[in-house]
Parts: C-alpha cells; sequence; structure tokens
C-alpha cells in the first residue's frame, strides 16, 4: 500500500469511525479490499490522528473563522484531522506535500469547494504553528 493510497483508506476509516461511532479495529477493516494488506502508514494515521484528536481539535477550531468544528463536514474533518496529525507527527514527510496530498483528498470526495476549504483551514494552522518552517 502506496502513501496516497493509506491516506485516502486512512480518510475513509477515520470518517466511519466519526460518523458512526466504529471502533478502530472495525472501521480499518471495512475499508481495507479483498487481499489488501495495511500499511505501517495507514495504521499510525488511523492510530495516530485517533489518539491526538482532542489535540487536533482544539488546533483545528482556533483556526476556523466562523465555523465550528462540529459543523464542518465529516469528511473535511476527518480529512483535516488525519493532515494535521501527519504534519505535526510524521518528520520524514514535508509539510507541503502531506498539504497537498490533503487538498487532493478533499477534492476527489468533494470537490473544489471541499479544496478550498481545506486549503484554507490547512493555510492557516500551518501559520499559527510555525510548520511552514518545518522541511
Amino acid at each position: 500500500m502506496n502513501r496516497r493510497l493509506a491516506r485516502l483508506r486512512a480518510a475513509q476509516a477515520l470518517y466511519q469511525m466519526d460518523l458512526t461511532g466504529s471502533e478502530m479495529e472495525s472501521a480499518i477493516e471495512s475499508v481495507l479490499e479483498d487481499n489488501e494488506k495495511q500499511s505501517e502508514f495507514f495504521t499510525q494515521l488511523v492510530q495516530g490522528t485517533t489518539e491526538l484528536k482532542a489535540k487536533i481539535d482544539e488546533t483545528i477550531s482556533a483556526n476556523l473563522e466562523g465555523w465550528t468544528i462540529s459543523r464542518m463536514g465529516h469528511v473535511d474533518r476527518a480529512i483535516i484531522r488525519m493532515a494535521m496529525y501527519e504534519m505535526l507527527e510524521v518528520e520524514d514527510i514535508p509539510v507541503n506535500v502531506t498539504f497537498n496530498e490533503a487538498i487532493e483528498l478533499a477534492k476527489a470526495f468533494g470537490g473544489d469547494e471541499a479544496g478550498r476549504f481545506v486549503n484554507g483551514v490547512l493555510s492557516k494552522s500551518i501559520e499559527t504553528l510555525n510548520l511552514d518552517q518545518k522541511k
């Protein structure tokens, strides 16, 4: 499983957990296709995002203008949470790569409008946390 597919599957699992309250293992199993093996990166994204959700949500909430985190769409919220986790905790991936991947995921699921929303929230978060200095 390459990183792009791992991000897609992780976003799907996080979405399912957020929407239905599914347990992590159940969500992970349900998003994997037949004969698809979960990668370490996929597992790290789902577990890490879940474990740091409260911290990530604080950061997201502080960078929303005219929105609350509960008002965000489930897909956008899952993608933004996952991207924030990756930017904060995964050292070997440059912030701009994670940022671009999140926008592309949002566009794939929700179109250009979702891409712009994710772009705006992540841009402000990157600036606030000085993550633009991380290479």
